[in-house]
């Protein structure tokens, strides 16, 4: 079994960039809204991922790295297990430019040279401890937690997660489903995660899922069927360049995956966490240091106090754990 990375990255100094995005958005990149600047902005630990990769996952087959034709000038882009992917070069050409993760993220199954299975990473999800094939996939199916929770309605992704919800409603029967995969989604592994799953067992429809935020194992083919299935309803919301409430984002995918119980149970809580960094930079700091888990997300915001002492020191962790240069480094 092969399996392939795909981390999606963008440069929001690159001054092209910059007046695409002015052009097409009508505001700047500092405007404190849903393109706000911690959506894009790389404090540049890009290098610390693919050290983490090297290091921790020397198996991965191929590093599809997703842009919009940037590249960080360290990159080696003759190293054979990288594969740049311009948003061109797998997108359709009239949603382009596109500013909206969801849409980036929808066509994956496009992407040339893409293995069966394949990690979704965003920049700032970072391996920093050993990871096995078996964290990612068992059996050629991926590993993941069936779990529900519930989303407060003034969320900010309560609208769109509603949108991927009523199409799955649409195509599953949440009882059958529940019945005919019990053990997957009542698998002890999950804990106390899996409280909702029995409150809810005798409810007739699904609701969100839990999303653990982090790395996500995909099988291509879950795409193919998706698209096959809700092309309309895709095809029409990829027109929007950025965010919109009428988005399907990718737990779509994720879900109906789920529900054709192509997944074995795991409890991804139990060796990933994401830090927001408002909040809990020194906890992020030290589960660097001590590679608490094994894979970390940074949660970026514009509020952060000390911002550059924030991220000097996550960088000396970093430094700590991962001070030799990759082979994906020129």
């Amino acid at each position: 079994m092969e399996i392939d990375f795909v981390i999606t990255w963008v440069d929001m100094d690159d001054p092209k960039w910059q007046a695409d995005f002015t052009q097409y958005s009508g505001k700047t990149t500092n405007d404190s809204n849903s393109v706000s600047e911690a959506r894009f902005r790389d404090y540049g630990f890009l290098k610390y991922w693919f050290r983490g990769v090297e290091k921790f996952a020397p198996w991965v087959r191929k590093i599809h790295f997703v842009t919009c034709g940037q590249k960080p000038d360290w990159l080696d882009e003759n190293n054979p297990k990288i594969n740049l992917v311009n948003h061109e070069d797998y997108i359709p050409k009239q949603f382009l430019p596109c500013y909206n993760s969801v849409v980036i993220e929808r066509y994956f199954h496009k992407i040339p040279d893409l293995a069966e299975h394949f990690v979704y990473f965003n920049d700032d999800f970072f391996i920093i401890n050993n990871v096995e094939k078996e964290r990612f996939f068992k059996g050629g199916l991926p590993c993941d937690i069936a779990a529900f929770q519930y989303n407060l309605p003034w969320s900010q992704w309560y609208k769109r997660i509603q949108n991927n919800i009523n199409l799955i409603n649409q195509h599953f029967d949440k009882k059958e489903v529940m019945r005919r995969f019990h053990n997957k989604w009542f698998d002890k592994s999950y804990g106390s995660k899996a409280r909702m799953n029995y409150i809810l067992k005798p409810y007739n429809k699904f609701i969100t899922l839990r999303v653990p935020h982090n790395a996500q194992p995909f099988l291509k083919t879950t795409f193919e069927v998706v698209w096959a299935v809700a092309e309309k309803e895709l095809t029409e919301t990829s027109v929007n360049r950025f965010r919109k409430v009428n988005d399907y984002t990718p737990e779509l995918f994720r879900t109906w995956q789920i529900c054709e119980g192509n997944f074995e149970p795991y409890n991804t809580y139990s060796d990933t966490k994401m830090f927001p960094l408002l909040i809990r930079p020194k906890q992020a700091v030290e589960a660097i240091k001590n590679q608490s888990y094994k894979l970390v997300c940074l949660n970026d915001n514009v509020h952060i106090r000390n911002y550059r002492q924030v991220m000097e020191n996550i960088k000396n962790a970093f430094e700590g754990i991962l001070p030799e240069k990759s082979s994906f480094e020129k």
